[in-house]
This record gives structure tokens, C-alpha cells and sequence, in this order.
């Protein structure tokens, strides 16, 4: 490929490197709604339980399949994104995934039935699915190339804070009132969507040139230049369409290896962390330790929104490598000294010293997870992927992510009741072996451009 599209010394770039427009503050705002409902459809499980439970008369396993059955849903989103954002574009996909949400509330807020409840929540997990892919997609292909990070993590920092209201106002406010609340974002998102303008890099993709300088225009502001971002963009374009691999059979080709194990890899090795698990099984675990489960669910929700918030810095501060490597090296610390509790329990140690070494480290796992090892890979997947597989690469990322999440959700219960000590000792070593696949493989994004990155990624020649 031409040195000189990559060519990072042009003064002509100043325009816009630095430049937040309000239409950039808009779109990713605009984006970020889907992260808040998807956050806020994953903490609605819990609070809702005892009110549906107690109004439709379901037994535990029946709540169970209610709860599990998203996970589901998301494999079958995961599986379209891809193809349905390369066809109709960002905004369209928007729609669609707010289109799912909105069913899926209403199915849940005139539920008479089990089943009622069931297919409402598969139907949310279908808009989580295309969310996860879209959101992060977008949003790296409107922002500047020196906040991109910024921009991620803020919108991954809604979906801590959806998660984290259903939590709270969950408690006290009846299970279909809730759901009604939950279906708010997507009918701001739909709203939104209207006004922000869709990505110029899937318009240079299908040849919408003009219309690329148009949206370029509109996210750089009027009096920026614009010509070199555009130039770059269609350059870049035009040598990834000379390349065979848009179907997905061409992802497993040597010159896509590399993005496609750090993306699958980050992804997997993610969840077998964990998080699923302990996020979905907290009050358990806490409960199993000798803490009162209550406080201590309550402590580890309020403490995720600051540390959530300190991302939005690290992320383009720190890079996402260093990032990843700490929070991930924290997350695995967290794992042992709760494992070492729970061994320390099952030898008759002190209570007080077992249950507050295992509060200490749910606290220090929930924490590191949230500050860069939950989101940050979403990042990285959204920056390394060529136009041209985006669409299939990126459907399969994100049917890894929910696939491992599924088992890892599935299993843990069994596993905590046959060894609690053992079942977080196996997850402190999975949380230590991302640390090591980071930094033997994964690339630092900060500051470089899409067409930079992909290009370093990916075999062109």
C-alpha cells in the first residue's frame, strides 16, 4: 500500500484531529443510547425477580430461562449485525436494534404469560446483539482519530450507568413500571438518529463519494478542511476493494489472521474471566462468603460508576494496551484473593478475615472489569477490521462474545457449589492470560487513524 495515504505529517490533518464538534458529541451520544438500554436490560433481571415471580407465579427455573434467555437472543443479533450494517448502513442498524428493544419492553409490560415474558427478553437479547457490534463501529468511524478512545469509553460508561439505575430504582418500583423505563432510551435513540449523519466510511464503502464530504463536513464543522480525512478514506477504500474477502470463508485467510485472533482472542479470553458469572450471581457469592448480600451488591454497583468513569480518560491517556494489561492484571488479582478466601473458608479460617478477603476481591474485580477490561476490547475490534469484513469479522467477534459469555453464565453456578475456590482460581488465571495476550499481540490504536491501524494489521500486498 502507498506510504503516502499514511502519510501522518501533513498539516492539512490539524483541522480535524483535534476538533469536537457538536455533531461529533451528537452522533456518539446518539450511540450510546443502545449501550444505556442494554445495560439497563441486563440489571433488570434482578430487581424484577421477586415481582414476577410473585405476580405470574414462575418457579426459579422458570425465572431462570427468563434471565438466561437473552444471552440467546444476542447470539442471533451478533450473527446479523454484521451483514445488516454493511447493507443499510449505521443508522439504519440503530433503528433496527431499537426496533427489537421496543418490542421487546412491550412484550414484557403486557405480559400475561411466561412465554409472554420469554420472547420479550430473546427479542432484547437480538437488539443487544446488533448494539454490541454497531455502537462501538460507529462510533470509531465519526469521531477524530486523538478522542476516539474518549468517545468509546464514555458510551461504554452508559451502559455501567443503565445497569446500575435498573439496579437502584429497581427495588422500589414495580417490575412492568421498570420496563417501561427501560424502553425509554431506544425511543430516544430512535428520535436521534434522524439528526446525526451516517458514517463516511460505510458510504466511501458502497461509493457514495460526494455524500462522504458531505458527512465528513457536517462531523468536522464548516470551516474544516476536510479534503486530506476524505482522500484517505476513498484511497484506502479503493485499494481494500481490489482484495477478495468479503464473504466469510475469506475471514480465515492468512492476510485477516491477525485481527481476527486478536479480536476473537481478547473476546473469549474476556469472558472466561468471569464477568458474566459474577455479575450475574453477586448476591450469591457474597452470601456464600458470610457478607450481607445486600450491602455489599449495593457497594460493588456504586462503586463501578466512578472507575467507569475514569476510563473515558485512561482510555486515550494510558492507550488501550497499558489499559487492558493493568485492569486486566487487577481483575486477575481480585479472582485470587477471593479463590484464597473461599480456600480459607473451606479450612475453617476466621469469617470475618474469608469474607471480607472475598469482598475485597469481587470489589477489585468489578472495578478493574469496568475500568478497561469490559470495554476496551469492543474498541480495539471497532479500530482493527478492514472495511471490507467488518461486517462478517465483527458478526463473529461478537458471536464469540456471547457464546463464551453464555457458558461462562451457564456454568457458574454448578461450579460454585462444587468449588467456589477453584471456580476463581480458574478465573484468575484466564484474567492473568489476557495480560499476556496483550501484550504479546495486541496493538496500540491510540492516536492513529483507522486506515493506519488496518493497514499495520492487515496483509494488503
Amino acid at each position: 500500500m502507498d506510504e503516502g495515504l499514511l502519510d501522518r505529517s501533513s498539516p492539512r490533518k490539524a483541522s480535524w484531529e483535534s476538533h469536537v464538534t457538536a455533531n461529533v458529541v451528537l452522533s456518539s451520544s446518539v450511540a450510546a443510547c443502545g449501550y444505556f438500554a442494554y445495560g439497563f436490560a441486563v440489571g433488570y433481571a434482578s430487581p424484577a425477580q421477586s415481582g414476577i415471580m410473585d405476580d405470574l407465579g414462575l418457579s426459579i427455573a422458570e425465572y431462570s430461562v427468563f434471565a438466561s434467555i437473552m444471552t440467546f437472543g444476542g447470539m442471533i443479533g451478533a450473527l446479523i449485525s454484521g451483514k445488516v450494517a454493511d447493507i443499510f448502513g449505521r443508522r439504519v442498524t440503530m433503528w433496527l436494534l431499537d426496533l427489537f428493544f421496543i418490542l421487546g419492553w412491550c412484550s414484557i409490560i403486557f405480559g400475561k404469560r411466561a412465554w409472554w415474558l420469554d420472547a420479550g427478553r430473546l427479542l432484547m437479547g437480538v437488539g443487544s446483539g446488533i448494539q454490541l457490534y454497531v455502537a462501538p463501529i460507529y462510533i470509531s468511524e465519526v469521531t477524530p482519530k486523538n478522542i476516539r478512545g474518549c468517545f468509546a469509553a464514555a458510551a461504554s460508561f452508559t451502559l455501567t450507568l443503565g445497569f446500575s439505575l435498573a439496579y437502584y430504582i429497581g427495588n422500589n418500583m414495580n417490575w412492568r413500571t421498570l420496563a417501561l423505563v427501560g424502553a425509554s432510551p431506544c425511543f430516544i435513540q430512535v428520535l436521534g438518529v434522524f439528526f446525526i449523519p451516517e458514517s463516511p466510511r460505510w458510504l466511501s464503502k458502497i461509493g457514495l463519494e460526494e455524500e462522504v464530504e458531505a458527512s465528513l463536513q457536517r462531523l468536522r464543522g464548516g470551516n474544516a478542511d476536510i479534503s486530506t480525512e476524505a482522500a484517505e478514506i476513498r484511497d484506502y477504500t479503493k485499494t481494500v476493494r481490489q482484495l477478495s474477502g468479503s464473504d466469510f470463508m475469506d475471514l480465515f485467510s492468512r492476510k485477516y489472521a491477525r485481527p481476527l485472533i486478536v479480536g476473537t482472542g481478547l473476546m473469549a479470553l474476556v469472558q472466561f474471566g468471569g464477568n458474566s458469572g459474577i455479575s450475574s450471581f453477586a448476591s450469591s457469592i457474597f452470601r456464600a462468603a458470610g457478607c450481607s448480600a445486600d450491602s455489599a451488591s449495593r457497594v460493588m454497583a456504586v462503586l463501578q460508576l466512578p472507575f467507569a468513569a475514569m476510563s473515558i480518560i485512561l482510555t486515550e491517556k494510558a492507550g488501550r494496551r497499558l489499559l487492558m494489561m493493568i485492569t486486566s492484571a487487577g481483575a486477575c488479582l481480585g479472582c485470587f484473593l477471593s479463590a484464597l478466601g473461599f480456600l480459607l473458608k473451606d479450612y475453617h479460617q476466621p469469617a470475618e478475615l474469608t469474607s471480607s478477603m472475598v469482598f475485597t476481591g469481587i470489589l477489585l474485580f468489578s472495578v478493574s472489569f469496568t475500568m478497561g477490561m469490559g470495554g476496551t476490547p469492543w474498541i480495539i475490534m471497532s479500530e482493527i477490521l478492514t472495511i471490507n469484513i467488518k461486517g462478517s469479522a465483527g458478526s463473529f467477534i461478537a458471536l464469540v462474545n456471547c457464546f463464551t459469555s453464555w457458558i461462562v453464565s451457564y456454568a457458574f453456578n454448578f461450579l460454585f457449589q462444587w468449588n467456589a475456590a477453584g471456580i476463581f482460581f480458574l478465573f484468575s488465571f484466564f484474567c492473568g492470560s489476557v495480560v499476556v495476550f496483550v501484550a504479546m499481540l495486541v496493538p496500540e490504536t491510540k492516536g492513529r487513524t483507522l486506515e493506519e491501524i488496518q493497514a499495520s494489521m492487515t496483509l494488503l500486498q
